[in-house]
């Protein structure tokens, strides 16, 4: 079925085309699920096609958040007061807050429980224009846990109209059955879930956390070699809290993204861009932990990095399910451009995923995902704060 929508200011993010700048009175042709032809002239034989006019509204690719930990069960509410009363993130975890809390309560809960709590979270996220999430595991910290919370996200995505990427992230922290022991948690948890998560289809892309209080670069690079050798893509959240060369080993392995980064030097930005390695960029963390070091920015604009935008809603440092007040942030705490932010949750947050053929810029041949909004400009989508200016989703799946 085809269908025109017209009278669109259209911000169609493409490389080296329209994306700060927009095409005035344009239009959008669909055919089925795909966008046929973008243009201010209407194609021959599209003549009495249905079309509906927007009078004049923005148009944008639907967003994408990219990195999130939306399946969990219950709230870490005590950690932000302790936060608040000076207690640092590492002294949270190693006093067994942090991820160890919400292993707890994530454990506790059944499929069908996990997927009731985590779906408010997800209708959020939708309500804001939101066509795409990925939803990590790595709040079971045990084979079938993992596996559970992989099997309620891939469930959410047939409960809405959204397309929801797993990935998997059994190596987020060491469990108290395996204190002190993390390469034999590696061995007898995260390899052999990794090949369950594989075999039952329930990855689409495999994660880690490299840092002095969870992962070390040997350690992942043992999780990364299982993956690849399964032919799943690679994630990593690298330079969070110090610098082990995370975002320089993600590189190596030609992974998808590299996240957070506050702490990258330019050797690993070089690696980055040279990879073809997105930097994913997560201001709710940098807020909710009161972060004072910013990732280099400019450092990875020199080095030809690409960048995306994400919640990274999790319990404990980004309970955020608001990719709109993310671009807010990401502007006012690292000083991206709206372009940079707008391109973030959209083109650069599709590359990500692994998804830049399918999704991200409104060009001919991409999905008809596209976001209209109550708007003229691309800069109100970042400068309100708490406002949702959407006014409707266009889906064709």
């Amino acid at each position: 079925m085809r269908k025109i929508l017209s009278g669109l200011r259209i911000a169609t993010l493409e490389d080296g085309g329209v994306a700060h700048g927009l095409m005035e009175d344009g239009a959008i042709g669909i055919d089925g699920e795909r966008i046929a032809w973008v243009g201010q002239t209407i194609p021959s034989g599209w003549n009495g096609v249905e079309r509906e006019d927007f009078g004049g509204r923005l148009a944008t690719p639907a967003l994408i958040d990219c990195h999130t930990h939306l399946v969990f069960g219950g709230n870490r509410a005590r950690e932000f007061e302790m936060r608040l009363e000076g207690a640092t993130y590492e002294e949270i975890a190693r006093a067994g807050g942090g991820i160890v809390s919400s292993v707890k309560s994530t454990n506790a809960l059944s499929e069908d429980e996990l997927v009731a709590q985590s779906l408010p979270r997800l209708d959020a996220l939708l309500a804001e224009g939101v066509s795409t999430v990925e939803i990590k595991s790595g709040y079971g910290l045990n084979i079938e846990a993992e596996l559970k919370m992989l099997r309620a996200a891939r469930r959410l995505g047939t409960m809405r109209p959204v397309r929801v990427r797993t990935s998997y992230l059994a190596a987020h922290a060491t469990p108290p059955a395996y204190k002190g022991r993390p390469d034999d948690y590696i061995t007898e948890v995260v390899l052999p879930g990794l090949e369950a998560a594989h075999a039952e289809g329930l990855a689409d892309a495999v994660d880690g956390f490299c840092e002095g209080i969870a992962f070390s670069p040997g350690q992942i690079a043992r999780v990364f070699d299982r993956a690849k050798a399964l032919g799943l893509p690679l994630k990593l959240h690298a330079e969070q809290l110090s610098n082990l060369g995370g975002a320089k080993l993600a590189a190596s392995y030609g992974a998808l993204s590299a996240d957070h980064l506050e702490y990258l030097d330019e050797e690993g930005a070089r690696a980055m861009a040279s990879a073809g390695t997105v930097a994913v960029l997560l201001p709710g963390a940098f807020y909710a932990l009161r972060e004072e070091r910013a990732p280099p920015v400019g450092l990875l604009r020199d080095a030809g990095v690409r960048m995306a935008v994400a919640t990274d809603c999790n319990p404990g440092t980004s309970p955020l399910t608001s990719l709109l007040l993310t671009m807010n942030m990401a502007c006012t705490f690292f000083r991206l451009t709206v372009e940079e932010a707008l391109a973030g949750v959209t083109r650069e947050a599709a590359r990500a995923l692994g998804l830049h053929e399918e999704t991200g810029t409104i060009a001919p041949g991409k999905r008809a995902e596209i976001a209209i909004w109550n708007a003229e400009q691309p800069a109100e989508l970042c400068y309100r704060i708490g406002f949702n200016p959407l006014h409707q989703l266009v889906l064709k799946a």
